[in-house]
């Protein structure tokens, strides 16, 4: 994902930057909201990170006027203020989520993934990628023409690495996707199917492990 995080607090903004890009996310920063409409209007970004009270250029009027445009960016509301009302007239604007300071970076990161889901396009019913060939619609998955003998949760993790478009996958996401919701977050079931679909896939490997962020293809 490509992400634009509007934020005038320089420490904060760089802080959020620099977490967002060890997520092997491709992030822009601006410091006032004249700067992130510039970025805006030469750039296309799947979520935009966006301060309410910029300097310059209100966060209200950049999230109004991107709404008037109908641009496909989503839109995660920062603010100072977490009432109730603040939250509704800011979703009112044209806002998709809404996180009140301070907040836990995870929670930023979920909320930014989350919306990235949103914004990318309906995927096509066969997906190829580094010599592999998977059929959605069959649940299928070739390498170089060849049937891969795939249990059901070596191809659900093979279609989420696909899907992701070569960015990171962490193990958390991958069992949120691949798994149901009463699977142990602290099983090591991942990492023992993770080395199941190496072995099938074959030599050379095109799943890389990225120390303390996932896999990907």
């Amino acid at each position: 994902m490509r992400i634009l995080v509007a934020e005038d607090e320089r420490f904060l903004a760089d802080m959020v930057a620099e977490g967002l890009r060890e997520r092997a996310m491709a992030v822009d920063v601006a410091y006032d909201g004249a700067g992130a409409l510039e970025r805006l209007d030469v750039n296309v970004y799947d979520v935009l990170v966006l301060d309410r009270d910029l300097p310059k250029v209100h966060g209200d009027t950049i999230c109004a006027e991107l709404a008037r445009r109908g641009a496909p960016v989503r839109i995660l509301m920062l603010t100072a203020s977490g009432t109730v009302h603040d939250r509704v007239s800011g979703l009112n604007l044209g806002a998709d989520d809404y996180l009140a300071k301070p907040f836990a970076f995870d929670e930023l990161v979920a909320r930014i993934n989350a919306l990235g889901r949103r914004s990318l396009p309906p995927l096509p019913p066969v997906l190829e990628q580094a010599g592999i060939t998977l059929d959605t619609a069959r649940q299928e998955a070739f390498r170089d023409g060849l049937l891969l003998p795939l249990s059901r949760k070596e191809y659900g993790i093979l279609k989420v690495l696909m899907e992701a478009r070569g960015t990171v996958v962490s193990t958390e996401q991958l069992l949120e996707r691949a798994w149901d919701e009463h699977i142990d977050p602290f099983t090591t079931v991942v990492k023992v199917t993770m080395s199941k679909l190496r072995a099938k896939l074959g030599a050379p490997s095109v799943i890389v492990t990225v120390p303390g962020s996932g896999y990907r293809l």
